[in-house]
């Protein structure tokens, strides 16, 4: 597996722990929004991380994390994901997963295994292909990302929903929309977007100019 970012202790990215953060390169969407862009096009522009290096600080850790997130870009895309997942947890760490959702069947195998403690799922949209389409810069399946969500919703797994709010996409009338469709979800968090880097230059220099 290329790991391309560690942090080793975070209090942001599982709600209500303590964790360290492995980030895998590369996605299968272009949100325009995307702040990781970087990570998602160019993942040679930054070190791999060796596995070991890894383990060995996870090791340290012991008695002080209560869990190890991993993300991306967009980590379901990887062949070796289940292998990763079961050097962590042979370490003793529960795992947190975030995923857009697009591949169920990535997420149902590994929850069959009983490898995923706590699983995000980024909902870019309401459920309208055209409108997520554009959230996302890519043809989604809607019926993947329901299918994803049914795990959380089904209460298969303990997790969450979460959508980052981008002023030129999400009106009030559409997180209105989305509040409903997303109603049988134990927890929707909403995300404040970071208009600092954006994969579409566009969506910076607008929410700066909105700003001013």
């Amino acid at each position: 597996m290329d790991i391309k970012g560690f942090i080793e202790v975070s209090f942001l990215d599982w709600p209500g722990k303590i964790c360290a953060v492995l980030f895998l390169p590369l996605c299968n969407l272009r949100c325009p929004f995307c702040h990781n862009h970087e990570l998602v096009l160019e993942p040679e522009k930054f070190q791999s991380i060796p596995w070991e290096a890894v383990q060995k600080k996870l090791q340290s850790l012991k008695g002080w994390l209560d869990g190890v997130c991993v993300t991306g870009g967009e980590p379901t895309i990887h062949p070796d994901l289940p292998e990763l997942v079961k050097k962590i947890r042979d370490l003793g760490f529960p795992v947190k997963l975030d995923t857009n959702g697009t591949r169920p069947e990535v997420l149902e195998s590994l929850l069959t295994e009983k490898l995923i403690d706590y699983l995000a799922i980024d909902i870019k949209g309401p459920f309208e292909e055209e409108t997520y389409d554009r959230c996302t810069g890519a043809h989604v399946p809607l019926k993947a990302i329901q299918e994803s969500m049914a795990f959380i919703i089904s209460g298969q797994v303990r997790g969450e929903l979460r959508t980052t709010v981008v002023p030129q996409l999400h009106t009030s009338a559409v997180l209105a929309r989305m509040a409903q469709e997303l109603g049988q979800a134990p927890k929707w968090r909403q995300q404040e977007f970071n208009p600092a880097q954006t994969l579409d230059p566009s969506f910076q220099f607008t929410t700066e100019a909105q700003r001013n």
